[in-house]
């Protein structure tokens, strides 16, 4: 098995992580999945910019933890959570990186959100 990237975000892939002061609301099924205001924007590159929820601000009896996994070099092993309210729109909807690289240690404990797989991100 060959060994997985590990990259630094720099000038070429930058990456930065921010406190989000704003309430943040995840609904799905008309349920709250979750609500914080304790959020960090991460943003990466010309991605959109991506909301990370802290756990303890989160319904996690509201996700299934699935088989799923992806990988990004910049950050890490990422795991996903499904939320069966939302039925098969949301599988998969929630990743988070349990194990994130240093340079992204900031949003371990944290999760995020695909905003097409839930019913509102506000």
């Amino acid at each position: 098995m060959t060994d997985k990237p590990v990259k630094i975000p720099g000038p070429d892939h930058p990456i930065s992580i921010e406190a989000n002061p704003s309430r943040i609301v995840v609904k799905v099924g008309g349920k709250i999945i979750a609500d914080t205001s304790a959020a960090l924007t991460l943003r990466e590159a010309s991605y959109p910019p991506v909301q990370y929820i802290p756990r303890r601000d989160i319904d996690m009896a509201a996700l299934m933890r699935s088989e799923h996994t992806s990988y990004c070099p910049y950050k890490g092993d990422a795991s996903y959570y499904s939320i069966p309210a939302g039925g098969d729109r949301s599988r998969n909807a929630v990743w988070t990186y349990e194990a994130p690289f240093e340079a992204m240690m900031q949003i371990k404990d944290y999760v995020a959100f695909y905003p097409d797989r839930v019913d509102e991100i506000s």
